[in-house]
């Protein structure tokens, strides 16, 4: 049997939304092992005067705890 855990991360970019994205699974992977999945709860962009300066996403990341 295994039990998972879901928790919620911010992460951020300059480039684009994936590239924050890809940023936060591979930060979350430094310190979490067992990542199975993750999903996108809340995309957001920063701007200033009238152009897009960040992209941020908020993640649901689910990994497996140790027995």
């Amino acid at each position: 049997m295994s039990v998972a855990k879901v928790i919620e991360i911010s992460s951020s970019s300059k480039k684009s939304f994936e590239d924050a994205i890809q940023n936060g699974i591979e930060k979350a992977n430094d310190t979490i092992n067992e990542i199975q999945g993750a999903w996108v709860n809340e995309m957001k962009v920063g701007v200033e005067n009238g152009k897009v300066t960040s992209y941020r996403v908020n993640l649901k990341i689910t990994f497996v705890l140790k027995d």
